[in-house]
């Protein structure tokens, strides 16, 4: 009778240790909308259960800290690059395999702590109605001097890449010359916006002419039908920055080798694909077709400044923010 308890007992603490292996749980600064039907499409193709807790990049860093080891998270997903080198500063993840990281075709940090997964670029949304492409300036410090558009620009302060853009400018321009910017875009009267669907709306609709947003948002709207230009900055601006999305595995991780499996999911050409066809944004896997109205990938990342992601000071960005009142 012993004997059989025993061998009940050790046979129902193998299975909840296999069931625990197939759950996964994600912190997610992923929109719900953009990648929700991924992790479904994961779910139904390996039978692994998936918790995910959404929140923008700046409430699950916080959740993070304050939950500490006890953290359930076993993997976090974020919407920026400048989240993701704030992680890794914090020394809250593991060192990825040669598996995962070769697999990109740039963009992977020296740390090896996180991967890329897409690509996106900064740029204006316009309305081409009311605002003539070449009337626009060549660099987005430039941007105050539009003051024929007071009251008519829109821009996303509490947004995760626009805060990722202004911690750029901190490496490019200084911690001054931010702040100075950001008080002369103020004088201006920009109307802020929650997100960038709500902004492209309001261009849309002629409540403002002009914002600044990421490339996939406008192409949205095109594909809708809608007229909505976009316009870059000189090859090399900082309005034009690629940001990568990306994720790491934590240390708190309970199932490194199901978030590991999560992770190469993402990098396969299917999921890769579904970045590429149905969010419009630039895969880090060769070989995906794109969305014709996009630039070739390498034409878009040097749009932009060479930035090193996980340099991107995103405590001062923050910090410049609020003394600006903008979060």
């Amino acid at each position: 009778m012993r004997r059989g308890f025993l061998l009940f007992t050790a046979v129902a603490l193998f299975s909840l240790g296999q069931a625990q292996q197939q759950t996964l749980t994600i912190y997610s600064g992923r929109g719900q909308g953009l990648v929700e039907p991924l992790v479904r499409q994961f779910q139904a193709e390996t039978g692994i259960r998936v918790n995910v807790r959404y929140g923008t990049d700046a409430q699950i860093l916080a959740a993070l800290q304050e939950e500490g080891s006890r953290s359930p998270a076993d993997l976090f997903w974020a919407n920026t690059a400048g989240a993701l080198g704030a992680a890794s500063e914090r020394g809250l993840f593991v060192r990825l395999g040669e598996a995962i990281t070769r697999i990109p075709v740039g963009f992977v940090p020296a740390s090896r702590q996180w991967v890329p997964l897409t690509v996106r670029l900064r740029a204006v949304a316009y309305n081409p109605a009311r605002v003539k492409p070449e009337d626009l300036p060549k660099s987005i410090l430039d941007l105050p001097k539009l003051t024929q558009y007071k009251g008519r620009i829109g821009w996303t302060p509490t947004y995760s890449s626009f805060q990722d853009m202004i911690a750029a400018m901190v490496v490019q321009f200084g911690e001054a010359r931010t702040r100075q910017w950001l008080a002369e875009m103020k004088a201006l009267e920009p109307k802020a916006y929650a997100s960038n669907p709500a902004m492209m709306e309001a261009i849309r609709s002629g409540e403002i002419d002009l914002g600044s947003s990421n490339h996939y948002y406008m192409l949205r709207f095109v594909r809708a039908g809608q007229q909505i230009g976009t316009y870059y900055f000189a090859d090399g601006d900082v309005g034009n920055l690629a940001l990568v999305t990306g994720a790491g595995i934590l240390k708190t991780s309970k199932n490194p080798a199901t978030a590991n499996r999560f992770l190469l999911w993402l990098l396969s050409p299917k999921g890769q694909q579904y970045f590429a066809s149905e969010v419009t944004e630039y895969p880090v896997l060769k070989g995906i077709v794109l969305n014709p109205n996009l630039l070739p990938l390498e034409q878009a990342v040097n749009k932009g400044p060479k930035v090193d992601f996980e340099k991107l000071p995103l405590d001062t960005a923050l910090k410049l923010l609020r003394e600006a009142g903008l979060l």
